[in-house]
């Protein structure tokens, strides 16, 4: 590559035809593209906004300008940087997390984040982002491995914390990969541009490699980002610094919402009265609107098909994503589909309450032939498995069990739960005491591992119903010490966190929360109809200086 050569050589004005990196094409060549050689695609963007009051210095060289890893490398397409981060998706996938929903959730948030972070990046014309705080949980690497690879295995995780303040997606995607100890090898073969001393320096160069001095910013009148970063890192997110901050929006909300609030209370009861309905659920968190019209929706079609309906007698319906019948036998109605589907799935009820006949007494032969441990399906650690699906899992397990005749002493197991899943390979014994049980696993190393962690699974079992007790009266103390319309948690917080919360909270004196519906979640967060979310690992006290 031939060095850039000095801008006063040119008497020529600027040009800024520049196609930005986020697109992946090439530039329309102008006088600064040619004093980068051979770096075709540089998005340009945002230094054309920096150097547009800088003409009386043309002749200041490029090389005095420019970072060193400007000139030997290209930006990153769009497409590129999602090739070059596909070890980090595999690693934090929440797919791969089903038997851990907590962790789940956090990756599925954090990603969406990262999302919006990364487009924000390839928008043309951006002048600075606010630093993004991400946290992920990371599937640990297969030390064993001997195929040179990159493999994960199924046995454990780690949590990563950092914060994006990039300023173009090549240092983002290498921060993001550094952060998680992920390789970057394959970062230089996206990029033919990058020499391998600049990329082996830019793995450790700064997120933001130009430093400009701060008369810049004030004669300009573009934002510091460094002063975001600044506050970031002095400043930490405390519970009262939130709550003053969001309180009265909440408040507004909440308010706003409250007619609304009646009227789905009014629907639900009269569906369910009409329809003899056990409850209706729903498993998204859909806005209250959303909810009045899914059941305006429902009660449109009971006045069409009454008595199709009342098939459902007795039942939960649930309204999700597609329709069918659940695991556990819940009414599951597609938001997305229309009265037909949702007719016919009633019309089906009879032969589904058979099929659910029939599964019940497969989970007694399979308890059986297990000294009498029982299966059970759990909602909120589990994969959304349809009725059909779920027999299909438990049929593959109960003729393995039966072809293997593995010998266990009868009843020996009684009072201790297992589940099912397809995505392990080797048993587990989950912290709440219910062992993790694959489809596939051998019936010998299962029946070993059953036998040795039977009283380890019955303690901790033990100690879940009494966390429970626990934190049903903390739950009960806090909602009337602080008189609140609602408290609940997200599914995926655990007894113990939930607790936590709890004592921490009772220890405090917040007037904000009276009369507020409170949740408590992993993030802070103010929903569109007042719910206030905190994190159950919240934290208190004074700003960090």
């Amino acid at each position: 590559m031939r060095p850039a050569r000095p801008c006063g050589r040119s008497n020529r004005p600027y040009s800024w035809r520049l196609v930005g990196g986020g697109t992946g094409q090439r530039a329309a060549r102008g006088p600064l593209q040619e004093s980068i050689d051979g770096c075709p695609g540089v998005d340009l963007h945002m230094y054309s906004e920096m150097f547009c009051h800088l003409r009386p210095v043309r002749r200041l060289c490029l090389g005095k300008i420019f970072p060193y890893w400007f000139l030997y490398s290209r930006a990153l397409s769009g497409a590129e940087a999602v090739n070059a981060l596909r070890p980090f998706y595999f690693a934090v996938h929440p797919d791969f997390f089903g038997q851990h929903p907590r962790e789940r959730e956090v990756n599925e948030n954090s990603l969406k984040r990262l999302s919006a972070y990364l487009e924000n990046l390839q928008k043309p014309g951006f002048k600075s982002l606010k630093p993004t705080q991400l946290m992920f949980y990371v599937r640990e690497r297969d030390q064993n491995s001997s195929d040179g690879q990159e493999h994960f295995s199924t046995s454990g995780f780690r949590a990563v914390r950092f914060t994006l303040h990039t300023r173009d997606l090549l240092s983002t995607v290498l921060y993001i990969l550094n952060s998680c100890s992920l390789s970057t090898e394959h970062v230089q073969s996206l990029n033919n541009n990058v020499h391998s001393q600049p990329l082996k320096e830019a793995k450790g160069m700064s997120d933001r490699p130009i430093k400009w001095d701060k008369s810049y910013y004030s004669f300009t009148g573009f934002k510091d980002p460094d002063e975001d970063l600044e506050q970031v890192w002095r400043t930490e997110t405390t519970l009262t610094s939130w709550l003053d901050n969001n309180g009265e929006s909440a408040v507004k909300k909440l308010k706003n919402s409250l007619p609304l609030r009646k009227e789905l209370d009014r629907l639900k009861d009269e569906l369910s009265h009409q329809l003899q309905l056990s409850d209706i659920r729903w498993q998204r968190s859909w806005g209250i609107a959303h909810r009045c019209s899914q059941l305006h929706s429902l009660g449109r079609l009971a006045q069409q098909n009454l008595e199709t309906l009342k098939n459902a007698k007795g039942c939960t319906v649930i309204f999700t994503d597609r329709s069918g019948v659940s695991a556990v036998g819940h009414v599951m109605l597609g938001t997305m589909d229309v009265h037909h589907h949702w007719t016919k799935l009633f019309e089906r009820l009879p032969s589904y309450f058979d099929l659910q006949r029939r599964l019940m007494l497969l989970e007694d032969q399979i308890s059986y032939l297990l000294g009498g441990i029982q299966v059970v399906y759990i909602e909120e650690l589990q994969p959304v498995l349809t009725l059909e699906e779920y027999y299909s899992l438990l049929d593959v397990f109960y003729n393995r069990l039966l072809k293997s005749r593995v010998p266990f002493h009868p009843r020996s197991l009684h009072g201790l739960q297992m589940i099912l899943n397809s995505d392990r390979y080797a048993p587990s014994l989950h912290e709440l005491g219910h062992f993790n049980i694959p489809i596939l696993c051998d019936p010998a190393n299962l029946q070993w591992f059953i036998l040795t962690k039977a009283q380890q699974a019955r303690e901790k079992m033990k100690r879940k119903e009494e966390l429970k007790v626990i934190e049903n009266e903390l739950m009960q103390a806090s909602r009337k010490k602080f008189s609140l319309e609602k408290f609940y948690k997200e599914p995926s917080v655990s007894s113990i966190q939930m607790v936590d919360c709890c004592k921490r909270l009772l220890e405090q004196s917040l007037p904000y929360l009276q009369g507020m519906h409170l949740c408590v979640s992993h993030f802070y967060s103010v929903m569109q109809d007042g719910d206030l979310c905190i994190p159950w690992n919240w934290k208190n006290g004074e700003t960090i200086k």
